[in-house]
């Protein structure tokens, strides 16, 4: 008979829905197995509450020092603390086997509770720079959890654990991999998604209405386009769109993305980390545009691997234009073909298991370095002693984690059999 020894599992995220998509996905997967899950998030986090419906959400105060004056800054370091005390007496009341971080400052209050606590903790890093707070807590976590090999400023040598998992997505996005690529050529339907993060993005209201109304209209006639505008920017689109014959779907927020990227031949959009890696997994070709700003300049990293592989085409922003980006579209009408190569190069870099294989870093923690008192078995097998110091962290690991069911390999890429 199987055994599955299940704990209470905290996430600790928020911020933007970067952070929180990664958490949705590992949330389903952890309730899946069996265990009790809770979010500890800070006040934009919970913007994102009806995603975690399944689970109790509580809310911790947090803070950054970026753009603060010394005074403000001051006032971050007792929000924090406050936020720190908050966390640890809420991990203590739910006994919480392990902590799972997602990086940013939403997390450092949760994360650095457990740290004091004596409670295994996993960081989790999206992008492929390791951000500021999560350079500082890596060398105080258990075990950190990377997206990309070559993630930049991480120093492995440095800390207890590093696993690279890939960033977690969504199963009905992961699915979406093995389907067969909607059918391109000259003369069918050519449907474009435009994305620009979980705010918006107003450059892409801009340039790609412009570009798309200066297209022939024989192309014009084949476009089916589903773009995401900021509030402010949603009439003056229209606007532009209504000049046209294109059949457009313009909304503020895209709820049904896994629907949107199902039919997609292709996205236009920012490379955050959550972005890349919906696109990778569900083997979706796009031209990329990386927020200028970011820090460190993450997304021009993030974007790099997909670029390189050929799944991505690559615009820094000051060159993103109506001229360019018609070009590259009219180049697409004529070679359908270049498209579904790219469809098929994403897919090869993405990385599938990511939500399992973060999973299953997080039981290790809760088995292996997790007090026995808070896990909880789901038969009557007996309870295996508490682990000592003494005893090999190899066969005890053997022996407390669960069966896993085989994993499959992955269903060849039908896109090759639309190449021939």
């Amino acid at each position: 008979m199987k055994r599955r020894r299940t704990t209470h599992i905290i996430l600790a995220a928020g911020g933007t829905g970067g952070h929180m998509f990664p958490a949705v996905a590992l949330k389903d997967e952890l309730l899946a197995r069996g265990h009790q899950v809770s979010l500890i998030t800070d006040q934009r986090g919970l913007g994102y509450k009806e995603h975690f419906a399944d689970i109790k959400v509580y809310q911790v105060n947090s803070a950054t020092f970026a753009g603060r004056s010394i005074f403000g800054k001051i006032g971050a370091i007792f929000q924090i603390f406050g936020g720190i005390f908050s966390a640890r007496s809420l991990l203590k009341q739910h006994k919480a086997g392990v902590v799972v971080g997602f990086g940013g400052y939403p997390s450092l209050p949760t994360l650095m509770a457990a740290v004091w606590s004596g409670i295994p903790t996993v960081l989790h890093e999206q992008n492929s720079v390791l951000g500021k707070v999560n350079r500082f807590l890596a060398k105080r976590v258990d075990a950190l959890a990377l997206s990309f090999e070559k993630t930049r400023k991480a120093r492995w040598d440095k800390y207890n654990q590093v696993v690279v998992t890939g960033n977690p997505v969504r199963n009905n996005i992961v699915e979406l991999g093995d389907r067969y690529y909607p059918p391109i050529g000259e003369d069918k339907i050519f449907r474009i998604l435009v994305i620009g993060g979980s705010q918006g993005a107003n450059i892409f209201s801009e340039v790609v209405p412009q570009a798309i109304s200066t297209l022939p209209r024989a192309f014009q006639r084949r476009l089916q386009i589903t773009q995401q505008c900021r509030e402010e920017d949603i009439v003056a689109v229209r606007d532009v769109y209504a000049s046209t014959n294109i059949s457009v779907d313009l909304e503020t927020f895209i709820s049904n993305l896994p629907e949107c990227l199902e039919w997609a031949h292709l996205v236009i959009g920012r490379a955050g980390a959550s972005t890349i890696s919906e696109l990778t997994a569900s083997g979706r070709p796009a031209i990329l545009v990386p927020y200028p700003h970011a820090t460190d300049q993450h997304q021009l990293e993030n974007a790099k691997e997909m670029v390189i592989a050929g799944g991505a085409w690559l615009f820094h922003q000051n060159e993103f234009n109506a001229g360019e980006l018609a070009k590259l579209l009219q180049r697409f009408a004529k070679r359908p073909r270049d498209v579904w190569r790219a469809a098929e190069e994403a897919r090869k870099i993405g990385k599938p298991y990511a939500t399992k294989d973060l999973a299953n870093l997080v039981e290790r923690q809760a088995l292996v370095r997790g007090d026995w008192s808070i896990v909880k078995v789901n038969d009557d097998a007996p309870r295996p002693e508490k682990i000592t110091a003494e005893e090999p962290v190899r066969e005890t690991t053997e022996d407390a984690t669960e069966v896993q069911e085989e994993r499959t390999e992955p269903v060849l890429n039908p896109l090759r059999q639309l190449r021939k």
